[in-house]
């Protein structure tokens, strides 16, 4: 299974921690303290959590329990998004939306197949407002 965000997130966050503990990063370049606080990541974490084990579980994956599953954590995120002041910003964004499709292809769902048959560019788009 791919690593989850939040856990690159929380790496990411704990090497910019001791950088900034240690003068090797100004708390100015520490981006991920800013972007991925701890309680932020909890949520992500949780909907994206839900997914995945929904994702995994569709047996058979068809279109509509897919995609079904999609929109539950998109409007899981964008709870999560509005809960912390719209804190979603466009790299996470990105990063989200890719993430959400690789899940997809992990569980050996033709994501750009799945795409196509629905009309659509990406799979968190239809239900995103982050």
């Amino acid at each position: 299974m791919i690593e989850r965000l939040t856990h690159q997130w929380r790496r990411v966050t704990a090497e910019q921690e001791a950088a900034v503990a240690a003068g090797t990063l100004s708390t100015d370049e520490a981006y991920a303290l800013t972007f991925f606080p701890p309680a932020f990541v909890a949520a992500v974490d949780g909907a994206l959590e839900a997914y995945e084990q929904e994702i995994t579980s569709l047996d058979p994956p068809t279109d509509e329990a897919v995609w079904g599953a999609v929109e539950r954590v998109v409007i899981a995120l964008n709870g999560v998004d509005m809960d912390f002041g719209q804190h979603i910003e466009t790299m996470t964004r990105e990063e989200l939306s890719e993430y959400i499709e690789d899940v997809l292809a992990d569980a050996g769902i033709d994501v750009g197949a799945l795409l196509e048959r629905r009309g659509v560019d990406e799979a968190a788009g239809e239900w995103r407002d982050w």
